[in-house]
């Protein structure tokens, strides 16, 4: 998926961290770096002192993310309703490591389990209205939909090749022939509306928690302009029934834009489905939960047009 050191991660680690800081940033040198407790995959995320973060993509794929983040999120975060990070300081390549970097504000919180939140409904609607406020944000010369956003606000039918692909591996061990049927409604939904901020992957990794509200919203690398469906994916991922429906009815969500949504999870679910079989139970039975939301979501919504 990246390139980089020996796994696969650009060869980041705390010292490295360390030594760039030292470098770029002086003042900081003497400030402690450690590891996070939860990192992402596509960039790594150290502690710097009691405030502060450094951030370091793992693979050329994720640096457009870095320029991205420092010029639109200072634009962005007035109009949100929880905090955004706030970049402090704009890393440069060195010591060996190829990529631009960043230090930002340390946010408090934990990521998003519906263990942890009592009222998951309000949790979900908490979400959508973090969404809505983020659409209402001027779009004037924001990145469109593409690349640098692995196409999320463009069209889901980008992966229509992928998706054939995973369908073909999982026929006779999962239920291809329905999740074909969701998959060629999403392709037929095709959004023709006006281009809209979106944030490209909301996902409970990204979601911040205290005392069981969401408090913070992070990592908005795949930002962009364009078709906003691609952020509902969490309706399956992440949402029962009940939240799945308060989150719908909030960010008011029309058939068609429901429809793609369905698309964007399923691909991935699928994608992600196809690298645990055989491999990783815990991961397979996570993700066919998902494509089972996914798959009974839409034929409960026929059942109900009739």
């Amino acid at each position: 998926m990246t390139e980089g050191g020996p796994d696969g991660r650009a060869g980041i680690d705390a010292d490295l961290v360390r030594r760039l800081v030292a470098a770029q940033f002086p003042r900081w040198r003497d400030l402690p770096v450690t590891p996070v407790a939860v990192d992402g995959w596509d960039n790594r995320t150290y502690r710097l002192g009691d405030t502060m973060t450094a951030r370091l993509p793992t693979g050329p794929g994720y640096v457009p993310g870095v320029a991205k983040e420092s010029r639109w999120l200072p634009f962005l975060a007035p109009s949100l309703p929880v905090a955004v990070p706030t970049v402090l300081g704009d890393g440069v390549p060195g010591l060996g490591y190829p990529y631009p970097w960043s230090v930002r504000d340390w946010l408090p919180g934990r990521t998003a389990d519906p263990a942890v939140i009592a009222d998951l409904p309000a949790f979900a609607v908490a979400v959508a209205e973090f969404l809505r406020a983020l659409q209402r944000c001027d779009a004037t010369g924001g990145p469109a939909g593409g690349e640098h956003s692995f196409h999320r606000g463009a069209s889901v039918g980008h992966y229509s090749e992928d998706t054939e692909r995973y369908l073909a591996r999982l026929a006779g061990r999962a239920d291809t022939a329905r999740a074909r049927v969701v998959w060629e409604a999403a392709l037929a939904a095709e959004w023709r509306g006006t281009p809209v901020w979106f944030h490209g992957d909301i996902a409970v990794g990204n979601l911040l928690v205290v005392d069981g509200a969401l408090s913070a919203v992070i990592d908005f690398g795949t930002s962009g302009v364009g078709d906003p469906a691609c952020d509902l994916v969490i309706a399956w991922t992440m949402f029962d029934d009940e939240s799945r429906g308060a989150f719908r009815d909030a960010i008011g969500a029309d058939d068609g834009m429901w429809a793609r949504a369905r698309g964007w999870a399923l691909w991935k679910s699928l994608l992600l489905l196809c690298r645990a079989i055989d491999t990783d139970p815990m991961d397979e039975a996570a993700n066919r939960r998902v494509i089972d939301a996914i798959l009974d979501d839409h034929y409960a919504g026929l059942r109900a047009s009739r």
